[in-house]
């Protein structure tokens, strides 16, 4: 594959991984799946997949990914959470379960405050057609067990909305998506996400 493709790592411990990786390679991309640190060495970018937040925030833990995250995005790589990536990419969480003493470790890489399950339970999944800002034409959206940006910072651009709802952020180099992209086939998406991805140096 040439030098110039995108060179993406999707985070592997849990959810929905592969549906990333076959989009993101329909696209020209060349993704790695990242389960330890030095999976994350030469990649320009980093999906957190959808799932379930919490095993995926105590299997970061188990690890060692929380601060290699942090250090590849403040390095100037992208970073994309889908549903519950969304909620582990937020700087605040709001309806973390009460075993977990109602607070949840993410983060903190975009200026959100996010819901946990704000649409209710998996029998109240849903989709429709949403306004994304650089599409020409409505996005299906994917909503299971989604979360919801209740808040969102002054340098957070929304790029799209469920009636009045922020469903779709982008700080930087940081995109969050509350909804599913990878389980459509439009990439559409996922090609805006590899466009945030800095260009790699040639082979």
């Amino acid at each position: 594959m040439a030098g110039d493709a995108p060179r993406v790592g999707v985070l592997a411990l849990q959810g929905a991984f592969r549906e990333h990786r076959s989009l993101l390679e329909g696209l020209g991309a060349q993704v790695t799946e990242v389960r330890l640190p030095h999976h994350l060495s030469g990649l320009n970018g980093l999906v957190l997949p959808g799932g379930e937040s919490t095993t995926m925030a105590n299997l970061l833990s188990a690890y060692g990914l929380w601060d290699p995250i942090r250090a590849f995005h403040a390095a100037g790589n992208a970073m994309w959470g889908t549903c519950a990536g969304a909620i582990l990419l937020a700087r605040e969480v709001e309806g973390a379960p009460p075993q977990f003493g109602g607070r949840q470790d993410s983060l903190g890489l975009l200026d959100v405050t996010v819901q946990r399950n704000a649409f209710g339970r998996q029998v109240d999944s849903f989709s429709a057609p949403l306004s994304v800002q650089g599409l020409s034409t409505p996005f299906p959206g994917v909503f299971i067990r989604a979360p919801l940006f209740r808040r969102t910072g002054q340098d957070v651009q929304v790029l799209a909305r469920h009636g009045e709802d922020a469903v779709m952020v982008r700080q930087g180099r940081a995109l969050g998506t509350v909804f599913h992209p990878e389980l459509t086939r439009d990439a559409r998406v996922h090609e805006l996400f590899l466009n945030l991805c800095p260009h790699p140096l040639p082979a």
